[in-house]
Parts: C-alpha cells; sequence; structure tokens
C-alpha cells in the first residue's frame, strides 16, 4: 500500500521478497528528515527518489492520519534491518554494514552470527569526513562489488547516509540499499533501545530523547514544532 503524503510516497509495507537482479532503494522519513529536506533540495531529492520510502516515526503516522484521514503504521529502522535479516536468513545470502567504527561492526558481526548464522557478513567503515572524495568512494565501490551482497545497510547518519546513496547507487552491485543510521548503535548494543512499552504508546522518541540529550534535542525542540505548523498551515490553507 502507498499513500501520498505531500510530495513524498510513503510506503505502508515491506516487500516479502529481495528481487535479485532488481535494485531496490530503501530510505526513512519521520517529521525531523522532512524539515531538514524542506532546506536541502539534494536530501529531499533522494528521499522523494527512494523506490520505497517508510514511516519512521510516529509523527508522521498521525500527520498522515490528520491531513488525509488515513491509518497508516509506523515501520522503523530497526523493523526495517530485521525484516530483511530475517528474509536473507532463509536464503543464505549476503549482508554488507557500511558506516560506523570497525568495534561497533565487529559488535555487529558477533550478533548476527549468533542470531542469523545462514548470513554471510562484510563491513566496512569509511574515513568521518563531512563529505567522502572521489578516491574513497572509488574504494568503496570496489569492497562492495568485489563482494555482491544482497543487502547493503548504510550507517552514516542522515542526512549524509541519503545523499551518499543518491550519488553512488548506480556504482553499487546490490539487491537492496537501506539507509539506517542509528540502527547500527541500536543492534550492536552501543545504545539500548527504548523498549515495547514506549514502543507502543508511540513514545519511543522519549526515553531516547534522555538518553542522547545532545544528539536529539534539536529534532524534538526544533523540528516537532516546524513540522506541526506546517501541517496545520497545509491543512488550513487547502480548506479555505
Amino acid at each position: 500500500m502507498e499513500i501520498k503524503f505531500k510530495d513524498y510516497i510513503i510506503h505502508t509495507q515491506l516487500p516479502s521478497s529481495i528481487e535479485v537482479g532488481k535494485k531496490y532503494i530503501i530510505n526513512t522519513i519521520n517529521p525531523h528528515s522532512y524539515c531538514i529536506a524542506e532546506e536541502d533540495d539534494e536530501f529531499k531529492s533522494a528521499l522523494t527518489s527512494s523506490d520505497i520510502l517508510i514511516p519512521d516515526g510516529v509523527g508522521i503516522v498521525w500527520a498522515t492520519r490528520f491531513m488525509y484521514g488515513a491509518k497508516i503504521r509506523k515501520i522503523s529502522g530497526y523493523d526495517l534491518h530485521m525484516h530483511f535479516l530475517n528474509l536473507l536468513d532463509k536464503e543464505k545470502g549476503k549482508v554488507f554494514y557500511l558506516g560506523s567504527t570497525g568495534s561497533t561492526l565487529t559488535k555487529i558481526q558477533n550478533r548476527l552470527q549468533r542470531e542469523f548464522p545462514n548470513i554471510d557478513f562484510y563491513s566496512f567503515s569509511p574515513p568521518f569526513k563531512p563529505v567522502l572524495d572521489k578516491e574513497d568512494n572509488q574504494l568503496i565501490h570496489k569492497i562492495i562489488n568485489d563482494i555482491k551482497p544482497n543487502i547493503l545497510f548504510v550507517g552514516m547518519t542522515a542526512p549524509k547516509q541519503e545523499k551518499w546513496v543518491h550519488q553512488n547507487k548506480s556504482f553499487l552491485d546490490v539487491d537492496v540499499i537501506c539507509s539506517i543510521g542509528a540502527v547500527f548503535d541500536f543492534y550492536s548494543g552501543n545504545i539500548k533501545r527504548p523498549g515495547k512499552f514506549w514502543i507502543d504508546l508511540g513514545l519511543e522518541w522519549f526515553p531516547r530523547l534522555i538518553q542522547e540529550p545532545r544528539r536529539l534535542w534539536k529534532r524534538t525542540f526544533v523540528s516537532s514544532p516546524k513540522f506541526l505548523m506546517h501541517l496545520l498551515i497545509s491543512k488550513f490553507s487547502a480548506s479555505s
């Protein structure tokens, strides 16, 4: 199922299989990324050109109901990650993690081998730069294409990761590319993901804000009010 939200086509379901030979770019959208994209044309282009764009934020879920009366459910980046790991384990495929530090990638590998023993794990920690240069990208392309993974998970934080995928997707021999940011830290155990109680209440953001106030204050106290104001203006201007 798809629903149009402003300039975005949001998908409410994930694919039930991995179609070999057809490349899918999967991104997530939440109120914070929406607000960033409104001021960053390249980021917006990366999101709008996604083959699958999922609502990773209860704010998007509420907004679609408020604007269009549509009832959708949140699909988090973590849900996306686990969905494809389960598919890949059944198919005995290959996964590649691009991003984060060597120590985090090792933690991911150790957990992956315990939980999904049929998946072949590969990874690379790129240089920590605002923008990767041509030589960096050529090396990354070669490493990934030599392996030809079924799934590429990119964790460089938004909007850097989405822009990187948008710029480099045509050079990558991969079936599915997902930008999943903080999931690297959740799955590795670096950061504890809020429990089911908070998730079911639609308040997963609250414990995360307590855990990481310096990183997340802006999306809570700046982007969320800005997103709400944008919705109100759009709703009432359309009805007037």
